[in-house]
């Protein structure tokens, strides 16, 4: 099997980590003028990018990209922390964080395990491993369970409406969503004081950090939906992969289905769902001893990162017992994302339904695909298992 031909072509190659290894090693930070991109592999020239002041989420000319400027989904957009710097970053993330973490464990796995229930044995497989991130997420938020459908529809459309390079009909559907979503949680919000959900709880972070703006709290607390979104969805499927490919994990979780989380731990390192992320640079600066000038962009390759023998040793090795893992697929700095236990919680209770009613993970393998995407690895299975 030929190699990917580029750090973009990896993220849905069959296996992309003897490539990304190759670039820990050999090009560990370099110009590819191909993809006209400067490209971080190792993990100290992702960390230095990731920590560079002069990074940007977005470039600095385009805070939204210009095909959704001035749509319901560029309104979401605009707003979202974790696609803003300085004062439309900060305090913000703040109360994005304290919203987080405040989420009580107990309460997120009893709602997943709950929503996994209602959704195994319904739809297939790849229908189940996307529905059910938006399933729990929307019901944490406060959605009532009958929208729970719908939600996930919006997300999804959502979701595809703001990927690089979407056609004209998933704008259109995008932006659907985008305007369905607001209405919903712009009710929602003006209802939260009666309610225990995020949603509410995300309201009282703003308050308390002097942000309490309406479209701000909603565009966020949808952007919790979006990010969990996908990355969940190849959370859960790259678990699914693994175990299929190492029957002696399968063992071990069938015989104790509390390892399985012990699994989902390792997988966000060994295989893990975010390949890669962007900085965007606003002025001049040094980077790994590389001189790049304003407007250059890097691509950030935290899979790779992630295999880098300087920050996980025997990175190949597959070890449910791995001491201290540093996990990049969560991004680091300012915009590290705050939702891994989330994300963690929903792929356990996922993966531990899903084996209970019957799921045999190697079987997944025949025909087994990764849906398009230059950021995000998800497994597509061909049949339910």
């Amino acid at each position: 099997m030929p190699p990917p031909s580029d750090a973009i072509a990896a993220v849905t190659h069959a296996d992309p980590y003897p490539y990304y290894a190759a670039l820990v090693a050999q090009r560990p930070f370099y110009r590819d003028d191909k993809l006209g991109l400067w490209v971080a592999s190792s993990a100290a020239a992702v960390d230095a990018v990731l920590a560079c002041a002069s990074g940007r989420v977005r470039p600095p000319a385009e805070p939204v990209p210009q095909a959704l400027v001035g749509s319901p989904a560029g309104d979401i957009f605009r707003h979202l922390v974790r696609m803003n710097d300085g004062a439309g970053h900060c305090p913000f993330k703040q109360a994005v964080a304290a919203t987080l973490s405040a989420v009580d464990d107990i309460r997120v796995a009893a709602v997943a395990d709950l929503r996994a229930q209602r959704l195994v044995g319904t739809m297939a497989l790849n229908d189940v491993v996307f529905a059910l991130p938006a399933h729990v997420v929307g019901s944490l938020l406060g959605v009532p369970d009958d929208r729970l459908p719908q939600l996930a529809q919006w997300a999804g459309d959502f979701v595809r409406s703001i990927a690089p390079g979407a056609d004209t009909t998933a704008l259109a559907r995008g932006n659907v969503a985008a305007r369905q979503l607001l209405a919903m949680f712009h009710d929602m919000l003006a209802r939260a004081r009666d309610s225990d959900g995020l949603l509410a709880r995300l309201a009282h972070d703003a308050g308390s950090v002097g942000r309490p703006a309406a479209d701000v709290i909603v565009a966020n607390s949808i952007g919790f939906l979006s990010q969990t979104y996908d990355a969940t969805a190849g959370l859960i499927g790259n678990t699914l992969v693994t175990l299929a490919r190492h029957p002696e994990l399968q063992a071990c979780v069938e015989a104790d289905p509390g390892r399985v989380r012990a699994v989902v731990g390792e997988v966000l390192r060994y295989d893990p769902s975010v390949h890669n992320t962007r900085r965007f640079m606003a002025a001049d600066t040094v980077i790994a001893g590389q001189a790049l000038t304003a407007h250059d962009a890097v691509l950030v390759v935290l899979a790779a990162a992630g295999r880098d023998p300087a920050a996980n040793p025997d990175p190949a090795r597959l070890d449910l017992a791995r001491q201290h893992i540093r996990l990049f697929t969560f991004g680091a700095g300012v915009h590290a994302c705050p939702g891994e236990r989330v994300a963690a919680t929903i792929a356990q209770a996922a993966v531990t339904r899903l084996i209970a009613t019957g799921v045999r993970p190697p079987a997944l393998l025949d025909g087994l695909a990764y849906r398009p995407s230059g950021n995000v690895r998800i497994p597509l299975f061909a049949a339910d298992a």
